[in-house]
């Protein structure tokens, strides 16, 4: 661990006590040992003085010194990185109902399967994030506010209904709007919440047809960069995805790389899942980046307490070698 980790680095100026403590006890064992040579009758010595226990007597002092040490690392205030859950963010959720997720390349469909999934990425995520939930196809429903109380957001995705086209930029700028109001209500002295989009989608916009269209969603992943609001996108369903529309049969493959896209240009990231099991582990992955951050946080207790033992063991054994505290 670097200085870096330590609230109060300047308590090892400590350790320069310590040094002085270790270089008195060898001056004194020198000291003694040349008083000791001073007798001129060595064989009335040998019966008289003590047997010498060797390097055990030292144990108490090296003890002692290992604890002096140990307690100013404690002092010194040592910090670990630690996974800790967020107690302010929002997070809108963005699922498309277009009526492709009908597709059943995805058993049972991709609409059913996307529901479980959202419902066990609601239901886990931590308390202090707020869960909004859009739905779009070719307009965007705003069907939850941001929030802390999942069961509303449960509810609302049990409910959603299929519908026609894919309008993908309406649903980001719908949950960007979503996102700034609530932001401004909530904003305290260290601003506005951190926030994030959850985009999930199996095919390609078709309202506008230009992504790039004022409306398109690549526009959008751009205003969401400038906001500071990054999108993760899943992509989900495989490329033999077909419906009946109308009647006729037609193919509904995913499109991977407009959502890629729109992950790139929001600063997001791009997940991919050909099956329900994957969603459901892609909405946990994310869960764990949303609802945890990793901080700073103290970890001297576990100094004081080897320091405290330490000591202990150096009291201790002193009393039993040399019948004395040190």
């Amino acid at each position: 661990m670097s200085l870096s980790g330590f609230a109060a680095p300047w308590w090892f100026l400590l350790l320069l006590a310590v040094a002085a403590l270790v270089a008195g006890y060898v001056l004194v064992q020198r000291s003694r040992r040349r008083r000791t040579m001073r007798f001129a009758n060595l064989e009335l010595l040998d019966k008289v003085a003590p047997k010498r226990q060797g390097w055990i007597r030292h144990v108490p002092a090296a003890l002692m010194i290992v604890s002096l040490i140990v307690l100013t690392v404690s002092l010194a205030g040592p910090t670990a990185e630690q996974k800790v859950p967020r107690n302010r963010a929002t997070v809108m959720l963005v699922i498309d109902v277009s009526l492709s997720m009908e597709a059943t390349d995805v058993a049972p469909t991709r609409l059913k399967a996307a529901q479980e999934a959202a419902t066990q990425f609601a239901q886990g995520l931590t308390p202090g994030v707020n869960l909004g939930l859009i739905s779009f196809a070719g307009t965007a429903t705003v069907l939850v506010a941001p929030t802390t109380e999942r069961t509303g957001v449960v509810k609302a995705i049990d409910n959603l209904k299929l519908a026609q086209s894919t309008a993908t930029g309406e649903g980001i700028f719908s949950a960007l709007q979503q996102i700034d109001t609530f932001s401004s209500v909530v904003s305290g002295v260290d601003g506005p919440p951190p926030a994030r989009i959850v985009l999930m989608s199996d095919g390609k916009q078709t309202v506008p047809r230009d992504e790039s269209d004022p409306r398109g969603s690549y526009t959008a992943a751009q205003a969401a960069k400038q906001q500071g609001v990054p999108i993760s996108t899943i992509s989900f369903g495989t490329s033999h995805g077909a419906v009946m529309i109308e009647g006729q049969q037609q193919e509904v493959a995913v499109d991977d790389a407009s959502l890629q896209e729109i992950a790139r240009l929001s600063g997001g990231d791009f997940h991919k899942a050909v099956t329900a099991e994957q969603l459901k582990a892609v909405y946990a992955t994310l869960g764990e980046q949303i609802g945890y951050e990793l901080k700073d946080t103290d970890a001297s207790r576990s100094w004081i307490i080897l320091g405290t033992l330490l000591l202990l063991a150096a009291a201790g054994s002193s009393l039993v070698i040399g019948q004395r505290l040190p």
